[in-house]
């Protein structure tokens, strides 16, 4: 079977906060390509950006009015061709669409688990209201036009992850993300939610990180479980 993983678009309902940069004819484009190349097509969470209201506390209505700013586009993901998992910047999807937070697969021999890999993640793990409170203080910083405070932000959530995606067998969040898959019985695990594209093993097992589609960026995962490819894509 061959599979396309999306993840981290961050769709939002337009402006400084819609973080997605696409322009949504050309990315239904490149959805084309990927229907016809791909048999299924998962997107693995932070699809949409629910957390960035002008007050907090509004993730329902705020998927609502993305879905509303990206219509084409809501409309091809709720078509069978895809699985659609929730992230943490869209966990209200849990309950608004029943997506849920992960998806096993085990085809031609391969056991293959896709989460957003925010379950890795011991800031949102412990202190989920505290890590939504900071992206929705994100999304005023984003208002204001100060990116660069966002980006130290993001570098030091990096940090609390204990991202070294140089060193994968000292990536913590890498090493908790296989040993949730060995746990699962899975020999290849997908995620998202760092926005940092790997592929990297661990053992016998496969760690595979999509990237983010977002900010105009096309970061992708083709899986091919009839010839053992797995690889990481950037660009239509």
């Amino acid at each position: 079977m061959k599979i396309a993983v999306l993840s981290d678009l961050h769709l939002g309902h337009g402006g400084r906060v819609d973080g997605f940069g696409h322009d949504d004819g050309e990315f239904l484009t490149f959805l084309n390509r990927l229907e016809a190349d791909h048999e299924r097509i998962v997107l693995a969470g932070d699809v949409w950006e629910t957390l960035h209201s002008k007050t907090p506390g509004k993730a329902a209505r705020e998927l609502a009015r993305c879905r509303a700013a990206h219509p084409e586009i809501a409309a091809r993901f709720e078509l069978p061709h895809y699985t659609y998992l929730h992230g943490n910047h869209d966990f209200v999807a849990a309950n608004v669409v029943a997506a849920p937070d992960m998806l096993h697969l085990n085809v031609d021999g391969t056991r293959l688990l896709f989460m957003h890999g925010h379950q890795m993640d011991w800031v949102v793990k412990n202190a989920r209201a505290f890590s939504e409170f900071v992206v929705w203080l994100g999304g005023w910083v984003m208002r204001l036009g100060l990116s660069p405070i966002k980006r130290l932000v993001e570098r030091f959530e990096e940090v609390l992850r204990g991202e070294r995606a140089d060193v994968p067998e000292e990536d913590r969040f890498q090493l908790a993300s296989v040993a949730r898959a060995a746990e699962l019985g899975a020999d290849i695990v997908v995620t998202g939610h760092t926005h940092n594209a790997i592929v990297a093993e661990h053992g016998d097992r496969l760690f595979m990180n999509s990237g983010s589609c977002s900010e105009g960026v096309y970061s992708w995962l083709s899986l091919d479980t009839a010839q053992g490819r797995y690889v990481h894509q950037v660009g239509i």
